[in-house]
Order: C-alpha cells, then sequence, then structure tokens
C-alpha cells in the first residue's frame, strides 16, 4: 500500500525567505513516521478542510476537494492517506506552537461614561501605506466627528489585546452581540510589550504572559498606558454580521475557523488550506490533525503555528498558557509532494 512507503528523501535546500531570510528543507515522510497518526479523529479534521477547500483555486487542490466531497467522515483517513503525502518543513528555526482566541469584551453601540474607548473603522487614508502611530491616533483627533466607530468598550488593556487577536465580540447591554473582524492596519510594525517589560527589569522572561501584562498595566495606570505606545501597530476593524454565532470567527481565508482544529501558520512554508499535522509537547502533549486556515503577524517561520482555541475568557486562558515545541508536518497533495523528489531520484 502506497502509505505504508517509507520515503525518507531529503529533497535538498530550496530557497524560501523567512522572517529571518533562512534556506528551507523540504523532507517526504510516511504517515508511519507521525507519531499518534493513528488515534486522531480524521473526520473531524476531514469536516474542517472541506470548510475551506472548495475556495483553493490551484488545480492539484480543485482536483483533491472535489474528490473529498465524495467521502465521508468514516473513510477520512484513508482519504487523506490516499492522496496526501506527509512534508516536513525547516528552516532552522526551532519548533514553536502558541495558541490564540477570541476575546469577548464588554461595550456599546454608543459611547457612555462607562464604554468610552472606540473600536475604529480603517479610514481610508490609512490605506495608502505607513500612516499615524498608536500615539497619535489615540492622542489626537484625526480620528474624531467621522463616524468611524464601530462600538465602544469599557477597558482599553482588553481594546489593545483585541486588537493583537485581529477579532472578537463585543457584549451588548441589552443581551446582543456583534462581532468585529480584522479590517487593516497603520502599517507600523508591531512591537511586543512583554519583550519591552522584560527589556526594562519589570518582568522575568519566563513571566511574561497576557494575564500578567493586563495585570501590571492595571496596577500601574500612568505607567501602563505609556508602555501601549510603546507598539506603534494600530489594528482597525469591520463589523462581521454575515457569521452566524455558533461559529467560530472569521480567518484568513474568510471563513470560520474551528477550535482547535485551525491553526494560523507562515503561507510561505505552508499553504493556507492544507492540512498540517501537529506535534505539540510540553505538559499537555497533542497529536492532532488540524488545517492551516489562518496566519498572524508574529507566526513566522516554517515550524511556527498559532492553535485556535475558540471564544472567550477560558480559551483566552488556556491559550495564553501555551509555549510548547514539537514538530508540525504539513500534507500535501501526493502529486505535488512528489514534484519535490529531485531529479535524478
Amino acid at each position: 500500500m502506497i502509505a505504508t512507503l517509507r520515503l525518507l528523501f531529503l529533497v535538498g535546500v530550496m530557497t524560501a525567505a523567512s522572517a529571518a531570510g533562512a534556506e528551507a528543507t523540504r523532507s517526504i515522510l510516511s504517515f508511519d513516521d507521525l507519531q499518534g497518526w493513528a488515534d486522531d479523529d480524521h473526520g473531524a479534521a476531514l469536516s474542517v478542510f472541506l470548510n475551506t477547500c472548495g475556495d483553493l483555486k490551484d488545480p492539484d487542490w480543485r482536483a483533491l476537494c472535489a474528490v473529498a466531497e465524495t467521502y465521508d467522515t468514516d473513510a477520512a483517513k484513508a482519504f487523506f492517506e490516499l492522496f496526501f503525502r506527509p512534508v516536513l518543513v525547516e528552516d532552522g528555526e526551532e519548533a514553536l506552537f502558541t495558541g490564540y482566541f477570541e476575546p469577548e469584551l464588554d461595550g456599546a453601540r454608543r459611547r457612555t461614561d462607562r464604554f468610552k474607548y472606540p473600536i475604529y473603522k480603517m479610514p481610508p487614508e490609512a490605506r495608502d501605506g505607513p500612516w499615524l502611530s498608536r500615539r497619535e491616533i489615540l492622542t489626537g483627533d484625526v480620528m474624531q466627528g467621522r463616524g468611524l466607530e464601530i462600538a465602544w468598550v469599557d477597558d482599553p488593556v482588553e481594546l489593545f489585546f483585541l486588537q493583537i487577536q485581529g477579532s472578537g465580540r463585543v457584549r451588548l447591554p441589552d443581551g446582543g452581540a456583534l462581532r468585529v473582524g480584522y479590517g487593516g492596519a497603520n502599517g507600523h510594525p508591531y512591537r511586543s510589550i512583554g519583550v519591552e517589560l522584560v527589556r526594562r527589569g519589570v518582568l522575568g522572561a519566563h513571566e511574561v504572559s497576557a494575564q500578567m501584562i493586563r495585570a501590571w498595566v492595571r496596577k500601574n495606570p500612568e505607567s501602563g498606558a505609556e508602555l501601549l505606545f510603546h507598539n506603534p501597530s494600530y489594528v482597525f476593524f469591520r463589523e462581521v454580521s454575515r457569521v452566524a454565532p455558533e461559529l467560530g470567527p472569521l480567518g484568513a481565508m474568510n471563513r470560520s475557523i474551528t477550535t482547535m482544529r485551525s491553526i494560523a501558520a507562515d503561507p510561505t512554508y505552508t499553504p493556507l488550506g492544507a492540512p498540517v499535522w501537529v506535534e505539540k509537547d510540553g505538559k499537555n502533549p497533542m497529536r492532532r490533525l488540524m488545517i492551516a486556515q489562518d496566519t498572524g503577524a508574529a507566526i513566522k517561520g516554517a515550524q511556527r503555528a498559532d492553535i485556535f482555541f475558540g471564544t472567550g475568557d477560558e480559551a483566552g486562558q488556556a491559550a495564553g498558557r501555551l509555549k510548547d515545541p514539537g514538530r508540525m508536518v504539513v500534507l500535501l497533495p501526493i502529486q505535488r509532494a512528489y514534484a519535490l523528489l529531485p531529479d535524478e531520484f
């Protein structure tokens, strides 16, 4: 059977520019090389794969997606083994898994004494390239009187982290909710306030987490407000009304992502929509087939992934604790995987 062949062919160095400018190597593995492969729920992974498969434009993927529609979840494992090959992509950097989530904030459609921190739509002039910094946007009057506010929330720290996550929900006073998604950015590079706190000696590197940063900013409101300005990047939003409340937020493929089955990856190395076998080590090891359906500004590298943990505070706490090593292996259509082999093979 083809799926049992051990194809340990190092296919050589292929240039793929990462943030560090490293070169990538790609090795074709067999499914026997994937730890825990036989024990996963492949049907769940197939369902998530089908959520975005129809949007893939490449002929190799489109043909494969047409076949995927004919498989039921009971035959999902056979589908992946028959039509894909696992490809290990490495760029010299250690693997790192982190987590992300969809925040929930308290807010209102109109400004009140409680809800006074605006979630902004993107102004047209910000689309033309690097624009004003976070400090200039929030301390000047450039956004005033233009009707760019989607909603108002009660916590500037949670709003800051909403921008890092890129999407979220706002709980309204009447019991309803609205959902916001990424609408653009001001063009400034992201600068980590966690790294800045370590540089200042406020926190040790092992202490940095979203929870610790929140606690420090709230305990030190003046210094905390200034700390947030250390990150000049500013994210704008758009209201997302077409996604059902029970579904996840939209990812980079403009489709809902799925709790513990969707990841954000670097499309330089991992095609959006591709299945990815995750071997996360650490305190709670994970062996699971996920789908690369999202990206992130901090997700750079062949062995870098952000796992989507879901919506709300509990998901946020779990996501914030994740910072583990391991290995990720992308599944490519079989003809594309074999095309990586050297000509002389």
